[in-house]
This record gives C-alpha cells, sequence and structure tokens, in this order.
C-alpha cells in the first residue's frame, strides 16, 4: 500500500474534486475479515491510531486519556467520576440527547475539586485537527440481551462517533443496515450507553458502501420494532434504509468501493469535517448528516465568497453564483447549512435568506429560528424587517423577496446597505428577474449573492419581453457553481422517478397546435361537463389503486393507510366544476367512504406564460377574484372549517387558511387538493405519491409539478405517480431533456407494464426477469400447504418471495394488473404466511445461536405489512359466521389464514378464536367484541399490575395516555411513578432491569391491544 507524507492540506474541501482508482482490483475471493484487514490498514495510512480494546473499561479509560490530551487538563479521579457519570453516561440520556449533546452541547462545564469550573471540550469544532481519531475492530460487549461483537468502530476524542458494519463480497449491503439495527436494539444502549453517542453509521460488502445517521437508524428501529431500550423519545418517522446515501466527488460520481470510500469519506478532514460542520439536528430532534452533493454546493458558495473578500468582487455578478440542484434533493437544507456557516465568517455582518412565496415554511422557520431565536419572524410588517437590519445580533435575516421590495421602497437610504450582506436565494427562479432583483442589487453596495434552483432559465428556456440582461438564472447570480440534475439524483436514490399514466378524455388530438379560436374551443370542449364527470369518476373509480391504499405505514405516531394526491386544474373555473363534480359523485356515500378533499386558489393572470413557469402562490390576491370566485372560495373554506373544527375566511384568515392546509396535505388528513397553480411549485410532502393533472404544463412547470410527488418516503412509495388526462407526452420529453439529460428519459420515467410483468433486458445487456416468471417458480418450486425443507431452500424462497413483492408494489399501481395478478387472494394470504412464519424462525433462530447470524438474506418486511388485514375485516368475516349459525367452517379458515398473513394480527389470534368460540345465537358481533375485549383489556393489565407490583392508579393513568399517543414512554417521571418502591442505586441494577421488564410488558400490552 502506498503511504504518503501530508505537505499541505485544504481545510475547505470536504469531497474530493475527482476521484480515480489508484489501486487494481483484486480477483479473489475476499473474506469478511480480509475486507475488515484491508479497511482498517487503509485507515492507519491516513493518520488513524489502532486500537486494541476489549472491554469497556478499556474504552471508558482510553476516553479519558484522549479527553485529557484535547483539553489538556488532567481529571483527578474524583473530577473524572463526576464529569463521567453526569455528562457522558447519564441513565437517563438516549440517542437524542447524546447526538444533541454532540451537535450542539459539546461544551460541558467540569466542577473542579477546588470548587472552580472549568471548561471541558468533547469535541474541537473550530480548529478540527485538534480531534484525535482511533480505530477498533471486533469490540464485544456481553451486556444487553445477548453478547455482541462490532466490526470497526472510529473514536473520535475516544468517543465512538462512527460505527461501520462489513459483510463480505456478494452479500446484499441491506443486512449490515440490518445488522446495525440489531445492535442498536439490543447492546448500544447497554452499560454505560457511550456507542450511542454514534453520529454516522458505514455499512459496506466491499461492493458497495453507504453512510447514514444516527437517528435515521434509530427512527427506524422504533418504527418497525419498538424495542429500543433507552430511547428517549418514540415519535416515529419514515427513515429508513431508503434514507442512506452515497458518498461522490464533485462529479456527482459515487464512490461506491470500501477502499475508495476509505481513502475519500474518512479522509481525516473530510470526517471531520461532515461530523462537525456538515450534519444539520433539526428542531424535530433528527440529525442529518448532508449528502457529498449539498457539501460541494455549500463550500464552492463559501469559497466564492472567500475569493470575493480577497480580489474585492462583492457587489459584482462575479462575487454571486447559483447552485442547480433538482427539485426534492434537499436546496432548503442546504442554503440552511450555507447560511449558518458564511455568518460565522469574520467579514459577513449579516446573512439574507430570501424565499420565494408568501408562505414561510413552517419547516424552515423552525430550523431558523433553533438557530438563533426570531430569525424565522414571517415579518408580518416592514418595522420588524428594520430591527432585525439594525440588530448587530441577528446574523441571519429570512423574510420573503416581496416584504424586502416593501422595506427597500420605505428606507431608501437605510445605513445597513452599506454592511457586507451575503444575499441567498432560496428558489431562484422567475421571480426575481426584473424591477425587485434589479431594486436589491443597486440598494445593497457590499453584497454576495447567490440562489439555488431545480430548474435555470437559460437562453432556450427564457422569457420574452422584460430586462435583456436578466432573462437567465446566469445573468442575474452569476456562474453555476454546481449542479445535481433530476437523472443524477433519481440514480442516486434520493428522489423517486415517475410513472405517467395517459387518460384519453376526447377523441380529437389534444396536441393539435392551431390558431388561438381553436385553442379556446378547445379549452371550452375539455370543459364539458361530461367530460369532468367522467375525470371525477375514473379519480374516484381509481383513487384506492394509485394512492395504495391498502397499503399501510407509519408516519409519526400515525399508522395511515396509503398516500394522498393533488389535481392539478387549467383554470379557477374548471377548479370548481371539479370540486362541485367530487362532492355531487360523493354525496350518497357513507362519510367513511368520502374522500376528503379541499381546494385553493387565487388571482392570477390566465396567460400562460413562455417559459412554462408556474406564477408563485399569492396570499394577497384573493380580493382581486370576481365575486363568483370569492364566493365559491369562501364556501369550500367553510366545508374545510366543518371537516375540521376551524373558522378560516377569504379575508384576513387566507394566509392561516393556507399553512394549515399545508400542515394537513403534509400530515395525509387530506386525500384530495384541488389546485389551479398553487401547491405545484415549493411544497413538499412526502406522503404525496399522485398528481392528477388536466392542465398544460411544460418545461420549469411540468417538472416543478411532477415533482410534488417524488420525494423518498419508505419501500412502500417507489414512484411518483402522474395521471395526465391531456396529452403531455411531448412536453415531458422536453423537460426531461432541458434539466436531465435527454439520454436518460428512461431513468426518469419509470418502465412499462409490460417490461414488469414479462421482463426485460437493462442498459447493461443484463436480462431481469418479469412477474410472470417468478409467480410460475414460486408456484413450481413451493406449491401451497407444501412444507419448506432445509435452510437453504428457505433462503431461496425467501430472497424469491422479496422480488416478487417489490414487483407487485410497482404493478399494483397499473391499471391492467388489477385482472393480472396470477395468485388469488388466498394465494397471497398463504404465501405471506410462511413468508412471516420464516422471519420469525430466523429472528428466534439468533436468539438461540448468536453466531449464526444469517446474514445473507434479507426480509422485505416493510412491503409485509403494507398489506395489512384490519380488524374490521375480520369482524366481518366473524358476522358471517354467525349468520350461518356457525356452520360454514370455510369461513374460520378465511379468518385464520387472514391472521397469520398479518403481522399486526398474530399476537392477537389467541384473543379472536376465544371470540369465536364464546359465540351464540344471541351475539351481537360487533357490539359484544368490544365489550369482549375491553374485559381481555382489564384482565390482563390487572395481571401485569398484580405480577410487577405497580401502582394501579399511575398504571392505569399511564396505559390510558400510551393508547392516546400510539406508543409506550420510556423516559421521564411517568414511568418512574408506576414503578413499586426500589433503590435505584441497589446492587446488580435491579431498579434498572425491574423497569425495562415494566417496559417490555407494557409494550407487549400494548400492542396487543392497540388498533381492535
Amino acid at each position: 500500500m502506498k503511504q504518503y507524507d501530508l505537505i499541505a492540506e485544504n481545510p475547505e474541501s470536504t469531497v474530493v474534486a475527482e476521484y480515480q482508482e489508484d489501486y487494481k482490483r483484486s480477483t479473489a475471493y475476499q473474506s469478511e475479515s480480509e475486507l475488515e484487514k484491508t479497511f482498517i490498514d487503509i485507515l492507519q495510512a491516513q493518520g488513524y491510531e489502532y486500537l486494541l480494546i476489549k472491554s469497556e473499561q478499556d474504552l471508558i479509560s482510553n476516553l479519558r486519556v484522549q479527553l485529557e490530551k484535547l483539553n489538556d487538563y488532567q481529571f483527578t479521579n474524583n473530577e473524572w467520576k463526576r464529569f463521567f457519570t453526569q455528562y457522558l453516561a447519564n441513565a437517563n440520556e438516549g440517542i437524542e440527547e447524546k447526538t444533541h449533546t454532540m451537535q450542539e452541547d459539546y461544551i460541558k462545564n467540569l466542577m473542579r475539586d477546588n470548587g472552580e469550573t472549568k471548561n471541558i471540550y468533547l469535541i474541537d469544532k473550530q480548529n478540527i485537527h485538534n480531534n484525535f481519531v482511533q480505530v477498533l475492530n471486533q469490540y464485544e460487549t456481553e451486556a444487553g440481551q445477548r453478547t455482541n461483537r462490532y466490526d470497526v468502530t472510529v473514536l473520535v476524542n475516544g468517543l465512538p462517533l462512527v460505527h461501520i458494519e462489513l459483510k463480505r463480497r456478494g452479500v446484499n449491503i441491506k443486512e449490515a443496515f440490518d445488522q446495525i439495527g440489531r445492535y442498536q436494539r439490543e447492546s448500544f444502549w447497554a452499560g454505560c450507553g457511550l456507542f450511542e453517542y454514534v453520529q454516522i453509521f458505514v455499512i459496506s460488502n466491499g461492493t458497495y458502501t453507504k453512510y447514514y445517521s444516527n437517528t435515521n437508524r434509530n427512527q427506524h428501529i422504533k418504527e418497525n420494532f419498538g424495542r429500543n431500550r433507552k430511547s428517549s423519545s418514540q415519535k416515529k418517522t419514515s427513515n429508513s434504509y431508503e434514507f442512506t446515501s452515497w458518498w461522490a466527488d464533485a462529479q456527482n460520481r459515487p464512490i461506491t468501493d470500501l477502499q475508495g470510500f476509505a481513502k475519500t469519506f474518512f479522509a481525516k478532514h473530510s470526517l471531520l469535517n461532515l461530523l462537525t460542520k456538515y450534519c444539520v439536528f433539526t428542531s424535530d430532534k433528527l440529525l442529518l448528516a448532508m449528502r457529498p452533493y449539498q457539501i460541494v454546493a455549500t463550500e464552492k458558495i463559501l469559497g466564492r465568497i472567500n475569493q470575493s473578500n480577497n480580489y474585492k468582487t462583492y457587489g459584482k455578478i462575479e462575487g454571486g453564483g447559483y447552485i442547480w440542484h433538482t427539485t426534492g434533493s434537499g436546496k432548503t437544507l442546504t442554503s440552511f447549512k450555507t447560511a449558518q456557516l458564511a455568518c460565522r465568517l469574520p467579514f459577513i455582518d449579516k446573512v439574507l435568506f430570501v424565499v420565494d412565496r408568501k408562505d414561510l415554511d413552517y419547516q424552515t422557520m423552525k430550523e431558523y429560528d433553533k438557530f438563533q431565536k426570531g430569525a424565522a419572524n414571517s415579518n408580518t410588517n416592514t418595522a420588524v424587517l428594520k430591527k432585525q437590519f439594525e440588530d448587530p445580533n441577528a446574523k441571519i435575516i429570512i423574510t420573503t423577496i416581496q416584504k424586502l421590495a416593501v422595506f427597500i421602497k420605505k428606507n431608501a437610504t437605510h445605513a445597513a446597505y452599506t454592511g457586507r450582506f451575503v444575499i441567498i436565494f432560496d428558489e431562484c427562479h422567475r421571480s426575481q428577474f426584473g424591477e425587485m432583483h434589479t431594486m436589491i442589487t443597486k440598494k445593497f453596495k457590499k453584497y454576495n449573492i447567490f440562489g439555488f434552483t431545480g430548474t435555470p432559465i437559460s437562453v432556450v428556456n427564457s422569457p420574452s419581453g422584460g430586462n435583456p440582461n436578466l432573462k437567465t438564472t446566469t445573468q442575474a447570480f452569476g456562474d453555476m457553481l454546481h449542479t445535481y440534475t433530476i437523472v443524477d439524483a433519481i440514480t442516486d436514490k434520493n428522489v423517486l422517478p415517475f410513472r405517467i399514466d395517459y387518460v384519453s378524455t376526447m377523441r380529437e388530438q389534444e396536441n393539435i397546435q392551431d390558431e388561438k379560436v381553436w385553442n379556446i374551443d378547445r379549452e371550452r370542449a375539455l370543459a364539458a361537463p361530461q367530460r369532468i364527470s367522467n375525470i371525477v369518476k375514473y379519480i374516484l373509480e381509481h383513487f384506492d389503486q394509485k394512492t395504495k391504499r391498502n397499503s399501510f405505514y407509519q408516519l409519526k405516531e400515525r399508522r395511515l393507510a396509503g398516500f394522498n394526491s393533488i389535481f392539478a386544474t387549467a383554470s379557477i373555473d374548471v377548479c370548481k366544476m371539479y370540486y362541485k363534480e367530487f362532492q355531487r359523485q360523493q354525496k350518497d356515500l357513507p362519510e367513511a367512504q368520502r374522500l376528503k378533499i379541499a381546494t385553493i386558489f387565487s388571482y392570477a393572470p390566465n396567460e400562460e406564460v413562455p417559459d412554462g413557469a408556474l406564477p408563485d402562490d399569492n396570499l394577497d390576491d384573493t380580493a382581486r377574484l370576481d365575486q363568483s370566485s370569492r364566493d365559491f372560495l369562501e364556501s369550500a373554506i367553510l366545508d374545510y372549517n366543518e371537516m375540521f373544527g376551524m373558522s378560516y375566511n377569504t379575508g384576513s384568515e387566507f394566509q392561516n387558511y393556507y399553512k394549515d392546509l399545508s400542515q394537513r396535505v403534509k400530515n395525509r388528513e387530506i386525500d384530495l387538493l384541488i389546485v389551479v397553480n398553487m401547491f405545484l411549485t415549493g411544497f413538499d410532502a412526502t406522503t404525496l405519491n399522485t398528481l392528477w393533472v388536466d392542465k398544460n404544463l411544460r418545461l420549469h412547470g411540468l417538472l416543478q409539478a411532477f415533482s410534488r410527488t417524488n420525494r423518498i418516503l419508505n419501500s412502500v412509495k417507489t414512484f411518483g405517480n402522474i395521471v395526465c388526462f391531456r396529452d403531455l407526452v411531448q412536453a415531458t420529453n422536453e423537460s426531461i431533456a432541458l434539466f436531465g439529460d435527454k439520454e436518460e428519459g428512461g431513468v426518469v420515467l419509470l418502465k412499462s407494464y409490460n417490461d414488469y410483468y414479462y421482463g426485460y433486458e437493462d442498459q447493461k445487456g443484463n436480462t431481469v426477469r418479469g412477474y410472470e416468471e417468478l409467480i410460475a417458480e414460486l408456484l413450481q418450486k413451493y406449491p401451497i400447504n407444501e412444507p419448506i425443507v432445509g435452510e437453504k431452500a428457505q433462503k431461496e424462497f425467501i430472497k424469491l418471495y422479496g422480488g416478487i413483492l417489490k414487483l407487485r408494489n410497482i404493478l399494483s399501481s397499473f391499471d391492467e394488473f388489477a385482472t393480472g395478478g396470477i395468485l388469488s387472494e388466498r394465494d397471497v394470504q398463504d404465501y405471506h404466511s410462511v413468508y412471516i412464519d420464516l422471519y420469525n424462525e430466523f429472528r428466534n433462530r439468533h436468539k438461540v445461536d448468536s453466531e449464526n447470524v444469517n446474514d445473507d438474506i434479507v426480509f422485505e418486511m416493510e412491503l409485509i405489512r403494507q398489506v395489512e388485514i384490519n380488524i374490521d375485516y375480520i369482524l366481518e368475516l366473524i358476522r358471517k359466521y354467525h349468520d350461518s349459525h356457525l356452520k360454514d367452517k370455510e369461513l374460520v379458515v378465511s379468518i385464520n389464514k387472514a391472521i397469520d398473513s398479518s403481522m399486526e394480527l398474530r399476537n392477537k389470534k389467541d384473543l379472536i378464536k376465544q371470540f369465536i368460540d364464546s359465540l351464540t345465537p344471541a351475539t351481537d358481533v360487533h357490539d359484544d367484541w368490544r365489550k369482549y375485549v375491553d374485559e381481555k383489556k382489564l384482565e390482563e393489565l390487572h395481571r401485569i399490575i398484580a405480577e410487577e407490583d405497580l401502582n394501579e392508579t399511575e398504571t392505569q393513568t399511564f396505559i390510558k395516555n400510551a393508547f392516546r399517543d400510539g406508543f409506550v414512554s420510556e423516559t421521564g417521571t411517568a414511568i418512574t411513578k408506576l414503578l413499586p418502591p426500589l433503590d435505584p442505586f441497589a446492587p446488580n441494577n435491579q431498579y434498572a432491569e425491574k423497569k425495562i421488564t415494566v417496559i417490555e410488558k407494557l409494550k407487549s400490552f400494548l400492542n396487543r391491544f392497540l388498533g381492535i
């Protein structure tokens, strides 16, 4: 291996500019231990100290030595004991608290023996090379649920901040992800809990290597297993394997091989920069580790600011630039981090963050306000903005471009204009080109101006008219500093591809380009009542299929069925027609079956914009609506108020209606939002998966609108669904060519139904088997009701059925699949049952033999969980069985099969069976089921209270809150109040063990009765 002596190092460049392999690939077999040794050798060659640590006491002793070295201070034994137990190994702190410590509270106050206070740094974020990096491997812990041995851990100043899990080449990388999950459930929290300080996880099988943050992992564990022993919160999110990231060079070329990854990602300055600068701990207590393209963009801007300061090019176009990062790739996070780092530059007075909408996105406001109290003031009047400009401590100001323009008009000679400003536009397309842009750049004297956009304007798609010097993004902001297109993002799996359905609604050719008269007639024909009615009928009939309403997943504390959607209409008049037609067609449906529909619009000119851009959401223009449209909108808001118990209107409360509606769409409380232009740009909701389109879209507007649907959520959501009721084929191809790559349409758009069903050949010439062939193999090799004998056959079945689950998940959104399933519903239930049985069996084997990890299989449990049988379905079968006078035994078989195929209902099977056995001719199935469940719940809770000697009143209150919240709270005083009197300092940690036992029993109790 090459050894290098460090001559000079650029502290700014975290991501290598262009990576080229400097080693020859071996063709020989490489074991996991050989892979591990090679990896550690590379780290040592880069200056990491190798440690031989085998016990927690060794880990603690080394931690003390490293912190003493960092702080140039020797702890006394008493000081160390106090410091360690109070700050580093506090039994009441979990992953979130420890992440807060490393990201935001890394300077602790040591109370010295002499009574003085001294600052102790856990990590030096100002001078990153003052930190000491070490690597250890095969660390073994016997604490926790069972003995575990970890692969490789990187210590920074003695704290384990990065953990690496390796698999041999050829093994699915997701198994390393799952194994880290097992460690987090079983042992990371054990002992002193030092492994809960891990900020970044790395997984690799040698060939492929990815990284992700600790809270992605932590939240995924809570969601899927609910077993994290010492977590501080039980908020559930959808973070999972889908949120792991590739490392890459500045050209967006992924560096996937472990050797290349080790030489770039684990270069000391790169890793330390990522840990100290390029992580964001959000207001929701989630750690976001930035992706390489985000880091490159941030550093390009910081580099341009420094360069501009040296060469005095501020106030000129050469001092700025723009970032082209595709819609959905995290521009706001990048711009937030850029603003945060730019305001720390000694020569910068303020950073002005300018958003493009009246609405200040609630999440953006929370993040900025968390960084600097008051920074994200919505600035409802210019007096607030003026005060911020005059406050030297207000380093970051967030405002809208409209409010900034008003401030400039009112304060023509304000002293702030002479200060050193960095001005960042979060979405720098059309609205910055013109009068307001000119006004801003004329008033501020010493500024650096930067823009972020997913759809830059070039000569090809620039608008006609206006200032000839402000037609393109480059003219307005300067050079393009970095690009990350939709093709890059989809290839990296940072956003989803699209699947487009074209549903014909007119016999005429819709794409005929003719005179204006034809266009008017065509729009009149497209707004014909019969066509509107047919489209609404189609949406209602296909809504569950397109939005996957039979698929279940967790979002925060809620268990949701399927996704939601937006309907883009051509005009306000047509929007009104659709809203009324949905009301008409749904009025006779039971309330539970009706879609929750809302609408919103504001005044906007009807003329089509030449560059295809959609107008910005304007919340002040309801007054300009014609009376009929305003009355209609008022009526629709009244419907909304009745639905959610609110009191909004089209006047002073319209902006609040907009914000409330925005949040409810994000929470999936609205099924279908009907719009004209609003919400089609700049609005992010991970639960949105479908866009219904009856509107001409092109270029900017098309990609912006389509991109509402392609945010990553989980393995159930695999693409954004676009259902077009107009012919947008040519417009789609033009948009992809302009903002992606005309040769890469196959990356951006999903393949056809026939490709997935019958198979296809990929770009490399490899045959990809289709659904039909996989099902044929399944039926031939694993006939229903025949046992699968031997572990080899079981693993092959797991792999085959996992592939089928993935294909079914994609195919289920195609209309053609309704009759092309091959497998009957009963067949699917039987195969699901076998799959779940094997999942439980393999997990139980791990408990018996910890060495038999079975790390060459992956269970697609998220896809199994999505097809859930709910209790209402089971009760309906029980009712039919009761109505047959308990004679139709086939219904009992159906009930058992349905329960066995459900992860959620299996632990309730004995409850359901006992209820069926208790049926009599006089039974009222639904009412008596409720009474039966209430009695059983009370009986089992009393048993737990008696067995564990709990406080009955406190336990009743605690469990009531658990059912309300959907989870058992593991920290705080609520759980301690119900425990029997115990000495927390008793030997053998009896108090902690008692607490763990009670929590586990209450979790099992909650899971058993929740949802029924």
